[in-house]
């Protein structure tokens, strides 16, 4: 085994779905400020292409839903660096379409990967990370983790499910030492809304039109357009791990956080013309 220290390395990351998008920008960006990076990916041809080769990246196959093989890819990363004391989920991709229009083995095969596949590599991290008793754990949620809306509702609900599991990761971890965070970004401007990221719900169903059906018009329109620059959310991964207490949610974009107070402020104002049936279904005693 190698010690981390010995190899003069800043931190050691593990990033999933590293071959292209995000996550290939923040292992890059991860690399440019000395630490070891662990990408991992379906096809690690595409990982070397796209990365080269360093003595700090250790490339390794992962198809994040196979337990086993989450399994064997932190072992070989633990015998390469010494520990892993970043994990970035960031594996996953989109399904755009009404919820009825949604099909069944579309969303299984979503829920494997962004809900299953994190839990997968989760699990395989965390005990190196007890017995360092540090580490952190970071979630690519979405803008769409925190308020749902027409056209993404199976795909908001995978990231809904991320943004749980990270609060209660936040509320584990803590006592031993380990952070957790939730990073949602907003619109950026990589290839997710490309073929290669999102499926289209091939269904159209007519009544749908003015709601879903106007979210898939405006995806082909903001394909390449959207106002988030990918690699200053690489940049801001680097500051987020060097904060000495970092978040449980991170939000990233204007978009975001303009989508977040505009849900905040629904729930409030409908919570207060609902308060009075909500607080009624206590025991009178």
């Amino acid at each position: 085994m190698v010690d981390t220290q010995q190899g003069g390395f800043k931190r050691v990351w593990f990033i999933t779905g590293a071959s292209r998008g995000i996550g290939a920008l923040i292992a890059e960006a991860a690399l440019a400020d000395g630490n070891a990076v662990v990408a991992a990916g379906r096809n690690v041809k595409a990982i070397v292409e796209r990365l080269g080769e360093s003595p700090a990246l250790l490339p390794v196959a992962l198809d994040v839903t196979d337990e086993a093989q989450a399994k064997a890819a932190v072992q070989a990363a633990v015998e390469k660096f010494g520990r892993v004391d970043v994990l970035v989920n960031n594996a996953g991709f989109g399904l755009l379409g009404a919820v009825e229009e949604s099909a069944d083995k579309d969303v299984r095969r979503m829920y494997d990967t962004n809900v299953f596949g994190l839990l997968n590599v989760t699990r395989a991290v965390l005990p190196t990370m007890r017995a360092k008793r540090s580490g952190h754990v970071i979630n690519i949620s979405s803008i769409g983790g925190y308020r749902a809306g027409a056209g993404f509702g199976v795909y908001s609900s995978t990231k809904f499910a991320v943004e749980g599991i990270t609060e209660s990761l936040y509320a584990e971890l803590k006592p031993l030492g380990i952070h957790a965070t939730v990073v949602e970004p907003g619109y950026f401007r990589t290839d997710f809304l490309d073929g290669s990221s999102l499926i289209v719900a091939p269904e159209v169903i007519d009544d749908y039109d003015e709601t879903s059906g106007a979210v898939r018009r405006k995806a082909t329109q903001m394909n390449h357009n959207q106002p988030g620059d990918p690699k200053k959310l690489a940049a801001a991964m680097l500051k987020l791990v060097d904060a000495p207490t970092p978040p449980l949610r991170l939000p990233l974009g204007t978009d975001t956080l303009a989508a977040i107070a505009a849900k905040n402020e629904y729930v409030t104002q409908e919570t207060e013309i609902w308060k009075e049936l909500s607080g009624s279904t206590d025991f009178a005693d």
